[in-house]
């Protein structure tokens, strides 16, 4: 059984609710009629009903809960709490409902924020800002948590490198260039994410151009200082850095390059020094070494609200509501 085919049968045994706002995209229609079929998760499609049963005409979607702002009952109970919750930001009663009839993601995020829904998963036809703006207004940030960041949920095939192929790349979506304080509490949130996931222990490089002193530059005593406040911060973790990424991940370099760490080739969870190298090297992987690609997948946000790539397949759309499932508390 393949690696996101666990995080299915996961989400199977313990079914949630999950919304899906961008009803008139083909491929969120798609991954619906496929979810219900394998009875994954309970889904919510957001929009007029009509017009969502002719763009899926053949598609059977018939155990969706399809939700119409403009006729739920709830609607104006939902405009009155995000009134509540956004007036000292200026927001009138007006401008919630208006909101709520024009912006889908807010109305997923109020469903979520309201206990009607448990996670949503967005982001086929819309920006990561269109997606993750409602989040942190309605739902925020979970107790305790800093920093919400995204990683990628990464799945090599023929691969003996990480957990049997599978990584954590992070952050691959959100923090542009993060200070060393923050690169811990990545580090931190992505080998928790790790754990969730996989059920296996977090083995977290801190990446670089550099393994161990072999280059100076600013750049590198960022990964040093971050590595050494996660050190102090999150003394659980597996974790060390600065290391490059072959000396992270294969054997025969790490005994050569850096014989002493206890991560070194080992490890499973990939921080990224900024998002350019994040994002670039998701991409390198996905595409040069055919992985499965997963996210970006949010970490720290209160209840699980999960961003796609536009390139996003239906298949994608699937793994990514089965991980948003198993975020779910």
């Amino acid at each position: 059984m393949s690696f996101i085919n666990t995080i299915i049968t996961r989400a199977k045994q313990n079914k949630k609710t999950i919304v899906l706002p961008e009803s008139n995209d083909r491929r969120v229609l798609e991954a619906t009629a496929r979810i219900l079929r394998e009875d994954i998760a309970n889904i919510i499609l957001i929009g007029s009903e009509n017009e969502i049963k002719e763009s899926s005409h053949d598609l059977d979607i018939s155990k969706a809960t399809i939700i119409n702002p403009i006729k739920y009952n709830k609607t104006e109970y939902l405009a009155n709490k995000l009134y509540e919750l956004r007036k000292e930001k200026g927001l009138t009663l007006e401008d919630a409902h208006k909101l709520l009839l024009t912006d889908y993601m807010y109305y997923a995020c109020m469903l979520v924020k309201e206990g009607l829904a448990d996670g949503v998963v967005s982001g086929a036809c819309h920006s990561s800002a269109n997606t993750l703006k409602p989040a942190l207004q309605i739902i925020k940030t979970a107790p305790g948590v800093e920093l919400v960041s995204a990683f990628f949920l990464m799945v090599v095939p023929d691969s003996d490198y990480g957990f049997n192929g599978t990584f954590i790349f992070a952050d691959c979506g959100l923090e542009q260039n993060p200070t060393p304080e923050k690169l811990a509490d990545i580090a931190y949130s992505s080998s928790k994410s790790f754990e969730l996931l996989t059920g296996e222990k977090a083995i977290t490089a801190m990446l670089s151009h550099s393994t161990k002193g072999s280059a100076k530059h600013d750049d590198v005593n960022k990964v040093i200082e971050a590595t050494k406040i996660a050190h102090e911060k999150y003394p659980t973790l597996i974790i060390d850095g600065e290391l490059q990424l072959d000396a992270a991940i294969v054997p025969e370099v790490a005994e050569s390059k850096a014989p002493e760490s206890k991560v070194a080739g080992r490890a499973n969870v990939l921080i990224f020094p900024d998002l350019d190298a994040g994002n670039i090297g998701y991409k390198l992987v996905q595409r040069l070494a055919k992985a499965e690609a997963y996210g970006p997948i949010t970490q720290g946000i209160n209840k699980p609200v999960n961003d796609l790539s536009r390139g996003c397949t239906a298949d994608d759309i699937v793994g990514v509501v089965a991980i948003t499932a198993l975020q779910s508390k």
